[in-house]
């Protein structure tokens, strides 16, 4: 059997968050939201928080795993693409918002970590 593409195996992950979220009550906004300033993985809403969700996957936890990859530089990368979600998509740009991480390797099946950083 062929090895999976790193890109098929993000969109797995990406698929299992989703669903992962739904049942814990979330309503999906936007999935793989680019702009030029980068893309977000999952926007959602809980409640009438808008919930911006990076999703990770490492097939091994070495140098930190899923969770530690999700570094300054990227959440920078984070913060400015929400910002810019909530101009093009004004009609959020009211609602309380926060930054989740889902990390997934092969030793943790799926890790959510609510309100991961500030922006």
């Amino acid at each position: 059997m062929p090895e999976r593409s790193s890109q098929q195996t993000g969109k797995d992950a990406e698929r299992t968050a989703l669903r992962h979220l739904e049942q814990q009550g979330l309503r999906l906004l936007a999935q793989n939201w680019l702009c030029k300033r980068g893309e977000l993985d999952l926007v959602m809403l809980d409640g009438d928080t808008v919930v911006f969700v990076e999703v990770r996957y490492r097939q091994h936890a070495q140098w930190g795993g899923a969770l530690a990859s999700v570094d300054v530089r990227k959440r920078q990368k984070l913060i400015l693409a929400a910002q810019y979600f909530l101009q093009r998509e004004s009609r959020w740009a009211n609602h309380p918002c926060r930054f989740d991480v889902v990390a997934m390797d092969s030793a943790t099946p799926l890790n959510w970590l609510r309100n991961a950083f500030d922006s």
